[in-house]
């Protein structure tokens, strides 16, 4: 999810989408300077509590700011199966 406000926690992500189901993990982002980056991921224990809250939290104000990305991360494809490295990774 993307446009977090800086103030935002792991702990705020957690209560909000444990509403759906059962958090794994939440990790906010955050540059080399300590900063963070305004954005997140979550995992939840299982797919259709995933399902559930990114459906549902579309939107959703956390600290001010409307969560404007809500997605499933897809499993990162193999060296091999992307072909050459162009020397810097793609989301």
């Amino acid at each position: 999810m993307g446009n977090l406000a800086h103030e935002t926690t792991e702990a705020d992500l957690k209560a909000v989408f444990s509403r759906h189901g059962q958090v794994v993990s939440a990790k906010i982002m955050s540059g080399r300077r300590g900063r963070t980056k305004g954005f997140a991921y979550v995992e939840m224990a299982d797919e259709a509590s995933a399902m559930s809250a990114m459906q549902s939290l579309r939107g959703t104000e956390i600290k001010g700011r409307m969560m404007d990305i809500v997605s499933e991360e897809r499993p990162a494809r193999s060296r091999s199966a992307r072909g050459r490295s162009s020397g810097g990774s793609r989301r």
